[in-house]
């Protein structure tokens, strides 16, 4: 049964989402640590409770398709009624954290959050086949929430530059899933853009994406995001090694790898997250 919730919850995609606030918080003119371990906290939270709720939402869709027919609602392993409450109880957790952290800002952002995941993007997404355009406005808000809890400005230059890199990289990310799994989107009969671009059509808009990802990250200095020169030149290999895994995507052999490059592209995200928080931790400035 805890796997199941486990499950449910997708925990590894809200680490994810912790993380990435945390490091929002790490950029920010933080003073207290504290605050930092219930911002992330909340964000775990969140993303727990809306991919529960997401989940629910679409248990009828996930019981047609292969990659998600194993899912505890669809396997049976978990009640519908068990995952709604689960999720509303992750879901009123996290926003009660973000509330005790006294400022207004924080909860607008995790209810956005909550609004856009479960009710425009999951609407979207059995509407047209570029729904994760604007459901990349979704991963720009848990760093915006833990930069915002350290202090920082809601439109801060820096910030802004940051929630630009997850906003190119979202994209990517789901398309990279929907070049493996296109059967299983045509299976439950959701629009894609298997229904409109063949797969070497599909890799080379992804392989564009990729590339607009990593020069993304080469931006950074011009917001002031990255503080030292060693940071920026760091970013650059990392840059140059995500051009040259998307690369394949231009060959017909790449077709059948899109989930090396769906785990390439994450850990390439995890890796500047890693450098921009380790850097203004050893250069914070109140």
């Amino acid at each position: 049964m805890i796997k199941s919730y486990i499950k449910l919850s997708r925990i590894y995609i809200a680490l994810f989402s912790s993380y990435s606030a945390a490091m929002g918080f790490f950029l920010g003119p933080y003073r207290l640590i504290n605050d930092a371990v219930a911002s992330t906290l909340a964000i775990f939270f969140l993303a727990c409770g809306a991919s529960a709720l997401n989940q629910y939402q679409e248990r009828d869709i996930d019981a047609k398709m292969e990659r998600t027919r194993r899912r505890p609602l669809p396997s049976g392993a978990i009640t519908p009624s068990e995952a709604l409450s689960f999720s509303l109880v992750m879901l009123c957790v996290g926003i009660i954290m973000l509330v005790l952290l006294g400022k207004v800002l924080l909860v607008i952002l995790g209810i956005l959050a909550v609004l856009l995941y479960n009710g425009l993007y999951t609407h979207l997404k059995k509407v047209t086949a570029f729904a994760s355009v604007p459901g990349g406005v979704i991963g720009m808000i848990p760093p915006a929430i833990g930069w915002v809890s350290a202090g920082g400005a809601l439109f801060d230059a820096r910030l802004m530059g940051v929630c630009f890199i997850f906003f190119m990289w979202q994209i990517p990310h789901f398309w990279l899933l929907l070049l493996r799994y296109a059967d299983d989107y045509k299976k439950a009969g959701l629009p894609s853009l298997a229904n409109l671009l063949s797969p070497a059509q599909i890799s080379r808009v992804i392989f564009i994406w990729i590339f607009a990802s990593s020069v993304s990250s080469l931006l950074l200095p011009l917001y002031g995001a990255v503080r030292t020169s060693i940071v920026f030149f760091l970013l650059i290999p990392l840059a140059v090694w995500l051009q040259w895994n998307g690369r394949l995507l231009l060959q017909n052999t790449a077709i059948a790898r899109p989930v090396e490059l769906f785990r390439t592209i994450n850990l390439y995200l995890l890796l500047v997250m890693s450098l921009l928080s380790i850097e203004n931790i050893f250069f914070h400035s109140p």
